[in-house]
Parts: C-alpha cells; sequence; structure tokens
C-alpha cells in the first residue's frame, strides 16, 4: 500500500446479517438438541439421507465460516441406539459414561446444593415464561440436562429474531444468551466435551461425536461476541437472591 492510499474499514454487521446469524444459531441449537435427544428412526433416516446435513451445514457455514464435513451415519437405527446408550445412559455403577446433566458433574454445581443449582437454571427458563416438561413431553425434572438448554438457547435466538424484524431492542435476549452460555451450557459442554474424550468411546455416531467436539468452542466464541455487545457476563446470584423483580432489570 502506498503512503496516503485508504484504509479500509471493515464492513459493518448489516440488519440482515444478524438476522442470518440468528437464524443460523436457532438451527444449530435445535438440530443440536434433537440429536442428543434418546435417538429416533426420523433421526436415522435424516442421517442416512443426508437431510440432517444439508440442514446443518449452510447453518456452520454462516456461523463459523467453515464447512462442516462429510461424515458417515451410523450403519442403522440399532447402532444409532447403542453408540447412544452405551455413552449417555450406561455405564459403571449404573452411572452414564458421559452424563448428559449439569448436575452429574461436581464441578459445575460449584459447592451448591443440587436443588439451588436446579432452581438457578430454572430462573432463565421461567422468567422467559416456561414450564418444566411433563412425562413424554421432554427431560420432565431435568431442566440442566443438555437438550433442554440447547432448546432454550434456540428460543432465546428467535426471540432476538423477532425483536429484531419488529425494530425493538434487542440488548434483552443478548443478555440472556450471555448469561446462559456463561454459566450453563458453556460449561457442560465442555465437560461433556472432556469426559467423552477420557472416555475414548468409539461407537457414537460421527456426527454427535463431532458436535461434542466443535460445539464448545463455538459456545466460548459466542458467549465472547455477546459479551463485547452488551457487556461481560455479571457474577451469578445465590437461588435464593433471584426474584422476577429482581431479574426483570437485567434482561428486559
Amino acid at each position: 500500500m502506498r503512503r496516503g492510499d485508504p484504509v479500509s474499514a471493515p464492513s459493518p454487521t448489516t440488519h440482515a446479517d444478524e438476522a442470518a446469524q440468528l437464524v443460523a444459531a436457532e438451527t444449530l441449537y435445535r438440530l443440536a438438541a434433537a440429536l442428543f435427544g434418546y435417538p429416533l428412526a426420523e433421526t436415522q433416516q435424516a442421517l442416512e439421507s443426508g437431510r440432517l446435513h444439508e440442514a446443518l451445514a449452510p447453518a456452520w457455514q454462516t456461523l463459523t465460516g467453515e464447512p462442516w464435513p462429510e461424515l458417515p451415519a451410523s450403519p442403522d437405527l440399532t447402532a444409532l441406539e447403542l453408540g447412544y446408550m452405551s455413552t449417555f445412559v450406561h455405564g459403571q455403577r449404573g452411572k452414564p459414561r458421559v452424563p448428559l446433566v449439569a448436575s452429574a458433574y461436581h464441578d459445575l454445581v460449584g459447592g451448591q446444593t443440587p436443588g439451588n443449582f436446579l432452581l438457578n437454571v430454572q430462573a432463565f427458563y421461567r422468567h422467559f415464561d416456561l414450564q418444566p416438561a411433563q412425562g413424554d413431553e421432554g427431560h420432565a425434572d431435568e431442566p440442566d440436562h443438555l437438550v433442554a438448554m440447547l432448546e432454550f438457547s434456540a428460543l432465546l435466538c428467535h426471540l432476538e429474531h423477532q425483536a429484531l424484524l419488529a425494530g425493538r431492542d434487542t440488548a434483552p435476549y443478548q443478555r440472556a444468551q450471555r448469561d446462559f452460555i456463561a454459566r450453563y451450557l458453556g460449561p457442560l459442554l465442555t465437560a461433556i466435551r472432556e469426559r467423552f474424550n477420557a472416555e475414548r468411546l468409539r461407537t457414537l455416531d460421527p456426527t454427535l461425536a463431532h458436535l461434542i467436539d466443535v460445539l464448545p468452542r463455538w459456545a466460548s466464541k459466542q458467549q465472547a461476541a455477546l459479551a463485547s455487545r452488551v457487556g461481560p457476563c455479571p457474577p451469578p446470584r445465590s437461588a435464593s437472591d433471584h426474584s422476577d423483580h429482581e431479574i426483570s432489570p437485567l434482561w428486559d
């Protein structure tokens, strides 16, 4: 560059760019939630036919600028189920080798009682008028299950997208996403990856195994990007300190 040549500035993020990022993040969260749920015939069919890759790859490209790899599907539903069960359900002394609930990891609870830890997670859901799933609706009594956390994160992206399209303030949803990733989703994803790598399991479906590997890094970058826009995550309060009145100024 010659002296005096203008320096090109990075292109500002446009309204359309923000919308595309939110749609992609919601898609990633929802697909990941479906995959980490108990395997269904529809899941196996989506993996075998390539429909899941067709939905996941564009979202990942939009979010990271990187291609999603072409990965082989489990041979059949039985293999998908066996890999899932041997990884996330069965293990020594009746405990899963790789738990999908945060309260199963001592370091994540951080000295809280399991009840207080779950109350803190539920405070996020309650603020957005979400009720715990009952019976076969989902993971009853497991608000700290990875599937529940991924579905909640998808909802926050959806709500932010709606606010963006309507010209309303998106910061409350960004703060909620920032805090939820920093306190709960990010640490759980990291704990799952560490446990999975330590167990050296090889029977899990390749797409699930790849998600375990890449989601923690992506979530960390997502949290950092949100913090750069709406400020750092404040220190958590105890469950006894939470009330709708106290939470509302932060997320409303």
